[in-house]
């Protein structure tokens, strides 16, 4: 029974017929007390015709309602026929319920305006009719109207209700694109960071192998050890970030960082050929590990810039200082190649900049990078110890 009734709140069209069809039968049983049998059944046909449609077009069968209505009224005055009692008249409580609950008050009313002149035609036209049926007539409209009036309150919940999870369905699905898009940063920021800087230093080692391979073949080597030495440690730094990302909570597999981890940066990169100047200030190694990632990450890309970019025998100073809300992030080179000496540079995908951008972002710092007066290239960071995430 109850799948029925649901099936049939998606058939407005055959829940409506059964009901005229209903008062159609029960209009035939009365048609006994009528004195004409035709005009009666012919009432009780179409009377309750508009009922089929009235919640598909419920302005236009109210109307069509009303003139059967006028029209029934008239048939009887014309056929004198005071005996005769139509229950279809029941559509006429029903339409104003349709039009209320379905429409509006001000469409009620005007229907109900409509009503008020059909009775009184009716009971001009049979002056013997008790005042019983009047009242009874005022109380069914009334109660059609007030049955209409919690029926429009209960359906203008039941939208805002299924507006209001639309809207949640859709914060919910912004909010789930916004994380994986966030996500995808995250991971593409991370492998950029492993990858740019260990190519880096293998394609320059490479290079260097080529041309000293054999006017130098202890050079050669070093190169070539270098380039052995890096990938590995490449290597196992993607392992740690996959497996990173691939868990909630992996502190075991975080990468080495703090003061240990910015020296054999360092060391790696003298290894190539760049001279590198650390200086620290302050308790570097018991700070956050977001932030001490940050701050790696920023070294390390910088450093990498420095040996793409900086031509033959580039050199980089780093001074990481610990203040008391936040750490500084200071790394200058040479700027650069002279006009008139030849280099070969390394093209990068121009990404090393945004995901150190990014990589502040996240964790409420600043960034400034670009040539001093003096031509060297600058890139200064600051870092809160305590940042603050985006929700």
């Amino acid at each position: 029974m109850r799948r029925f009734s649901l099936w049939l709140r998606g058939k407005p069209i055959v829940a409506d017929s059964m009901l005229a069809f209903v008062l159609f039968v029960l209009e035939v049983f009365g048609v006994t007390t009528a004195e004409s049998k035709v005009a009666f059944l012919a009432i009780g046909v179409f009377l309750p015709l508009p009922l089929v449609f009235r919640r598909i077009y419920p302005k236009a069968m109210s109307a069509v309602t009303l003139l059967l209505s006028f029209t029934a009224t008239a048939v009887q005055y014309v056929t004198d026929d005071h005996k005769a009692e139509h229950i279809t008249l029941f559509s006429l409580g029903i339409m104003l319920y349709t039009l209320v609950a379905y429409v509006g008050r001000r469409d009620g009313l005007w229907f109900a305006a409509g009503l008020v002149v059909d009775s009184v035609l009716s009971y001009a036209a049979v002056a013997d009719k008790p005042a019983s049926d009047g009242i009874f007539t005022v109380m069914f409209f009334a109660l059609c109207w007030t049955l209409a009036e919690f029926i429009g309150a209960r359906h203008a919940y039941d939208t805002e209700v299924a507006a209001r999870l639309a809207v949640a369905d859709y914060d919910k699905e912004r909010r789930a694109h916004d994380a994986v898009s966030a996500e995808r940063t995250r991971i593409a920021r991370e492998l950029h960071d492993v990858v740019a800087h260990a190519v880096s230093v293998i394609i320059v080692q490479a290079d260097g192998a080529r041309y000293a391979l054999r006017r130098d073949p202890d050079a050669a080597e070093q190169a070539l050890t270098t380039i052995a030495g890096t990938g590995r440690e490449a290597l196992r730094e993607l392992r740690r970030t996959v497996a990173l990302l691939r868990t909630e909570h992996a502190p075991d597999q975080l990468p080495q960082h703090g003061t240990a981890g910015l020296a054999k940066v360092v060391e790696m990169m003298r290894g190539t050929g760049l001279a590198v100047e650390l200086e620290l200030t302050g308790e570097l190694d018991d700070i956050a590990p977001e932030v001490s990632l940050g701050v790696h990450r920023i070294v390390q890309e910088s450093l990498t810039n420095t040996l793409r970019h900086a031509g033959p025998h580039p050199k980089a100073w780093v001074r990481i200082r610990r203040r008391d809300t936040d750490v500084t992030v200071d790394i200058t080179d040479t700027g650069g190649v002279p006009l008139d000496e030849p280099a070969i540079r390394i093209k990068g995908s121009g990404m090393g900049l945004v995901g150190m951008r990014e990589r502040i972002a996240v964790l409420g710092g600043t960034l400034e990078t670009g040539r001093s007066p003096d031509g060297a290239w600058q890139v200064q960071a600051t870092i809160p110890l305590n940042p603050g995430f985006p929700e």
